[in-house]
């Protein structure tokens, strides 16, 4: 597994290319709790998009998978971490890319288009909504379940699946904790107002954690709405609905 550094820290990445070229780049960032892997390997986006012609970067977030953990809550702030994927993708030299990211993923990617405009050719927001602006992120109740003495002492619903999900991937929990501090940022109206990038705002109807998408769109200049029928926030991810969506979005952008 290829790694890189940033301001001292070590980061795991994939870079896969299509068979016989070269494909234009497009770099994914994995929600909460999750990982490269989990997020985009096991649902299937990699191998569509590679199908599809285009070089897919993804890396584990600071905190997650096999890139550094940290414990100070200030590290995980969204625009600290969108800066590890402009750092990234300048690491391999990549100018200009599109960029996707899922729940708190579509948080940090929407710092990416912010920072470096010129550098986002579009954005996909999956699996985060209004909440982008009217939401800091999940609940301080999970991180609570994450450094509770164990899976049988919490008793918050939402807190109960993040720490058997952790458990289960045998994530570093206490980083995962500082995460949802860290990371409990909105971004202001204003803000998003600036985003000029071409945006897909990608969300299932029955997602309860995201919040909508047609009024984070009303903020976005031009930004188009996808509603993945029938889906939660987990299984939204690997829909095939949304899927095809996002290849046609990718090939429609100028």
């Amino acid at each position: 597994m290829p790694t890189f550094s940033h301001d001292g820290l070590d980061f795991a990445y994939l870079d896969e290319r299509p068979s016989g070229g070269e494909g234009e780049p497009i770099v994914l960032i994995h929600g909460f709790a999750s990982t490269k892997e989990i997020n985009w390997v096991g649902p299937g986006w990699v191998s569509t998009l590679t199908r599809a012609g285009r070089r897919v970067i993804a890396m584990d977030n600071r905190g997650h998978g096999a890139s550094v953990k940290l414990y100070e809550q200030d590290a995980y702030d969204p625009w600290i971490m969108a800066s590890d994927v402009l750092a990234l993708m300048s690491h391999l030299g990549l100018p200009r890319f599109d960029v996707m990211g899922y729940s708190m993923g579509g948080r940090i990617g929407a710092c990416v288009a912010l920072t470096a405009p010129e550098r986002a050719r579009s954005l996909i927001l999956g699996g985060i909504g209004i909440h982008l602006v009217e939401g800091a992120g999940l609940p301080v109740t999970v991180a609570e379940a994450l450094l509770a003495p164990s899976l049988d002492d919490v008793t918050d619903p939402m807190g109960r699946t993040f720490r058997a999900f952790a458990e289960q991937t045998k994530s570093d929990r206490q980083a995962l904790a500082a995460c949802i501090y860290g990371s409990r940022r909105t971004l202001t109206r204003e803000e998003v107002a600036r985003i000029q990038t071409p945006t897909l705002i990608a969300i299932g109807t029955r997602d309860a954690v995201s919040g909508a998408a047609r009024p984070l769109a009303a903020l976005i200049p031009g930004a188009e709405v996808l509603d993945i029928p029938d889906r939660e926030h987990m299984l939204a991810v690997g829909d095939k609905v949304f899927k095809q969506a996002a290849l046609a979005f990718l090939d429609a952008r100028p």
